[in-house]
């Protein structure tokens, strides 16, 4: 039901757009509201509605009731997850892991620069060569 009020939504807001588009602009019949001719029908300046007005309301009323319908809708939705395979985070771990505690340092132990051996004068020398 759901697919079906989502594609009639896209299908009118498609109309409304194209039947907005359309019409032609209210800005041309200003000059009847400073006393042109046009102005003493019976109907004012714009006339009767026409079929592009009747289509308009149409399909704007179809529009906010197919808004309202799948607003109401999507608030009856239970909060699944639409991953069905797949479990919570929270659900995969059945054991919750320690974080690692770092060693202490060896209070005996010695910088490594301290304990390297050193050089030999015959390969300090060859590094000098070079």
């Amino acid at each position: 039901m759901s697919t079906f009020l989502i594609i009639m939504h896209v299908i009118v807001c498609i109309a409304l757009i194209m039947i907005v588009l359309l019409q032609t602009g209210k800005g041309a019949d200003m000059g009847a509201a400073f006393g042109g001719g046009s102005s003493q029908t019976l109907f004012g300046s714009s006339g009767a509605s026409t079929f592009l007005g009747k289509a308009t309301t149409v399909a704007a009323v179809i529009f906010m009731l197919t808004s309202l319908v799948l607003a109401y809708r999507s608030g009856l939705t239970t909060g699944d997850s639409i991953m069905v395979d797949k479990k919570a985070p929270i659900e995969q771990q059945a054991t919750p892991t320690a974080p690692a505690i770092p060693a202490a340092p060896d209070q005996g132990a010695q910088p490594a620069a301290e304990t390297a051996p050193p050089l030999q004068p015959a390969q300090a020398g060859k590094g000098a060569q070079k």
